[in-house]
């Protein structure tokens, strides 16, 4: 009896991580299976053309007999990936500069305070980001961007309002920036205060023990965070969708920063504002690509987040 209490807890854990591995798996599998009538039409097309916007029309209004099942995510996935990686470089710019302030300038109660104010953020559902997204960073964008000279002038690539590739950046950014300064604030919290004191010790200043010292030795937890802000980015659809403009628009490299002010439309965001059309096995089949799609990415980047880890523990001499 006394054999089987000991293993119970051990059985108890791989249980449910088996359970856990086969749901993983069932999803995986339930996606790609939907999906997998749009991605056999399409081929490797699917992620190299545009024109999702229109193929979703097409596809809704096209006879059951003759469904539409080629579509182009190209405009979907590089919305996806230029609005995440615009907002992770800001939010990681932001984040860690917080982290160090919170850490090592503010005082104790200072501190306490402003790291109960960052986990606030963090909790805050999307849509509350949306919806100051358009009360604020749409306005402003509008305000200092748009022009009606720039309306006239862009008219044939697409309509110019303040609901843009940059107005979604930036609400992302501030969705970001809680995740990565908690858990930039927790790596720095977690370096060992001798580090610290040998520094001084060299006759460092307070600047060359934070970038010398502290922020080497936490860069695995900071680099986590990070990694863990994009990971939410790139799956984020409520708040995007408030502001992204809606349109499946690929960048060109003639507009130049121009694209910033161009409509886009995430994967995320796409299976959002086109849920309403799924009563076309077409669209919802292109929906679910869009979902196999974000799965491919995610795992992508958790498979990043295990080699930076792995990289950074050699890298600081641990090789266990």
């Amino acid at each position: 009896m006394k054999k089987v209490t000991e293993a119970l807890p051990g059985i108890t854990i791989v249980t449910l991580s088996m359970i856990s591995i086969a749901i993983i798996v069932f999803i995986f599998f339930f996606v790609i299976s939907r999906a997998l009538p749009v991605i056999q039409a399409s081929g490797p097309s699917l992620l190299t053309t545009g024109g999702f916007d229109r193929q979703i029309r097409e596809a809704f209004y096209a006879l059951p007999d003759d469904p539409l099942l080629e579509f182009g995510l190209l405009g979907l996935l590089s919305g996806t990936l230029i609005t995440t990686g615009i907002a992770l470089l800001f939010a990681t710019i932001i984040g860690i500069g917080a982290a160090i302030v919170i850490c090592e300038y503010a005082s104790r109660t200072v501190s306490v305070v402003l790291i109960a104010i960052v986990r606030l953020l963090a909790s805050v559902p999307s849509v509350v980001f949306g919806l100051i997204g358009i009360i604020t960073v749409l306005p402003f964008v509008e305000s200092v961007f748009v022009t009606v000279e720039r309306q006239i002038e862009y008219l044939d690539y697409f309509q110019m309002t303040g609901r843009s590739l940059l107005a979604a950046a930036i609400v992302l950014t501030f969705m970001i920036v809680p995740t990565v300064v908690s858990l930039s604030v927790d790596a720095i919290r977690a370096v060992p205060h001798i580090y610290r004191e040998t520094g001084y010790a060299f006759g460092m200043n307070k600047f060359r023990v934070i970038s010398r010292v502290i922020l080497p030795s936490a860069r695995s937890g900071i680099v986590a965070g990070i990694l863990l802000g994009g990971s939410r980015g790139i799956g984020e659809a409520i708040a995007v969708s408030m502001v992204c403009g809606g349109v499946g628009f690929v960048p060109r490299a003639n507009l130049g920063f121009i694209n910033f002010l161009a409509p886009t439309l995430p994967l995320a965001s796409a299976i959002v504002n086109k849920s309403e059309a799924m009563g076309s096995h077409s669209v919802e089949a292109a929906l679910f690509a869009c979902g196999a799609l974000l799965l491919v990415i995610g795992a992508l980047f958790s498979l990043a987040t295990r080699f930076v880890e792995n990289w950074l523990r050699k890298a600081a001499g641990y090789n266990d």
